[in-house]
């Protein structure tokens, strides 16, 4: 076992109940062997491609960014999923109670035939846009104003892992080479962010591939790899505007990253204020 840092803590918590979707931020929740207990339980496919919606491929779906899910009552571990509540732009509210209206009203606001699903179709995937823009290299490759398709993992609504951790610090260090830019963290989407302790400068998690996080007197958590940021850190939503200089930023600055990746080690309760410690 490493050297263990200095003691951090839990500054918030994320549970997005819907892929792409808005999603409801929360003072303690589950962490369940396959992550946040509710996290992206559910998902929209276009019934015409057979694709998961994602806003990564923003010219068609940035819009969902505007839709806002909650549950309508906490989830259970090993029962299914509750149903959603689901707020439109124009501020109304319709549960997936009744699945034939929510999926109409989706459909209408979204401009093409969609379907609100708990499991994945087998061989879902979804599609990203690499924007319009200097330097984004990936693996050695430049993209620019191309569209690539990537799987998901089976049964899932996740991108590649169940978790993403992201902390102050970084969060920090990317808002002061922006001038003027909002590097809220709801622009990244994190299940868990880390208060920094103090005097912890710049990307501090690059630092943590392959060691441990333990949270609290439960939770133990894998961080496994960076977490490569995508065209949806631009879009605006809710009050954040759009602001292609976050990606930017991120690779000239990161490699294109923020954040990391984590898998359970051993799953707990889990609360805003606990301890973080990283061995």
């Amino acid at each position: 076992m490493g050297e263990s840092t200095p003691v951090c803590r839990v500054s918030s918590l994320y549970r997005y109940p819907v892929k792409s979707m808005a999603g409801e931020e929360l003072r303690s929740g589950e962490i369940t062997p396959t992550g946040l207990l509710g996290d992206r339980a559910y998902g929209l496919v276009d019934r015409e491609t057979g694709r998961v919606v994602s806003a990564k491929r923003p010219r068609r779906w940035a819009g969902i960014l505007d839709y806002r899910a909650a549950f309508s009552a906490s989830p259970v571990a090993d029962r299914p999923v509750p149903a959603l509540r689901v707020t439109l732009p124009d501020g109304s509210a319709h549960d997936s109670t009744d699945r034939p209206g929510l999926d109409e009203r989706l459909s209408e606001g979204l401009g093409r035939p969609v379907a609100l699903e708990s499991v994945s179709p087998e061989g879902a995937a979804f599609e990203y846009h690499w924007p319009d823009m200097d330097g984004l290299v990936y693996k050695g490759r430049q993209y620019r104003d191309e569209i690539t398709e990537h799987p998901i993992p089976p049964g899932t609504f996740f991108d590649s892992s169940p978790l993403l951790i992201l902390t102050t610090a970084s969060l920090d260090r990317l808002g002061a080479l922006i001038s003027g830019s909002a590097c809220d963290a709801r622009r990244f989407r994190p299940n868990i962010v880390i208060e920094s302790p103090a005097g912890a400068e710049g990307f501090v998690e690059n630092d943590w591939s392959g060691r441990t996080l333990r949270i609290g007197d439960q939770v133990c958590l894998e961080v496994t790899k960076p977490c490569i940021r995508c065209v949806m850190v631009t879009l605006a939503q809710g009050d954040l505007p759009k602001d292609p200089r976050v990606l930017k930023a991120a690779f000239q600055h990161n490699e294109g990253n923020l954040g990391m990746n984590a898998r359970v080690l051993q799953p707990g309760r889990i609360e805003v204020g606990d301890s973080v410690r990283v061995e």
